[in-house]
C-alpha cells in the first residue's frame, strides 16, 4: 500500500518560513520523481516544485528563489523549505510521486496559511 504523508504545515506571518516534509512508503522511492503542488480555495491545483529521481529540480516562477525542494532517498522523504512566505502562498500543499506508466500518487495535503 502506497502512502505519502505530509507534515509541517501551519500558520506563519508574512516573511516567515516553514519546512514541509513528505514521508513515502510502499514505493521504490529513489526511482520516483517527487513533487509539491498546492491548491488555494477556488483555484486549480498548481505545481510548486519537483525533484527528479536523478536530483534535478524545477520550480514555479512564483516561488523560485524562495522555496527549495530536496530529497533524502535513504529516508524516503522529500522536503520543501519555504522562505519569505507571502499571503498568496496560502494553500493546501500536496506531495506527489510520479513515474512514467505507473499510477500517480498523492498525499492527503497539509494546510499552509500565511497571515498576520
Amino acid at each position: 500500500q502506497v502512502q505519502l504523508v505530509e507534515s509541517g504545515g501551519g500558520l506563519v506571518q508574512p516573511g516567515g518560513s516553514l519546512r514541509l516534509s513528505c514521508a513515502a512508503s510502499g514505493i521504490i522511492f529513489s526511482m520516483y520523481d517527487m513533487g509539491w503542488y498546492r491548491q488555494a480555495p477556488g483555484k486549480q491545483r498548481e505545481l510548486v516544485a519537483t525533484i527528479r529521481s536523478g536530483g534535478s529540480t524545477n520550480y514555479a516562477g512564483s516561488v523560485k528563489g524562495r522555496f527549495t525542494i530536496s530529497r533524502d532517498n535513504a529516508k524516503n522523504t522529500v522536503c520543501l523549505q519555504m522562505n519569505s512566505l507571502k499571503p498568496e502562498d496560502t494553500a493546501v500543499y500536496y506531495c506527489n510521486a510520479y513515474r512514467p506508466f505507473l499510477p500517480n500518487y498523492w498525499g492527503q495535503g497539509t494546510q499552509v496559511t500565511v497571515s498576520s
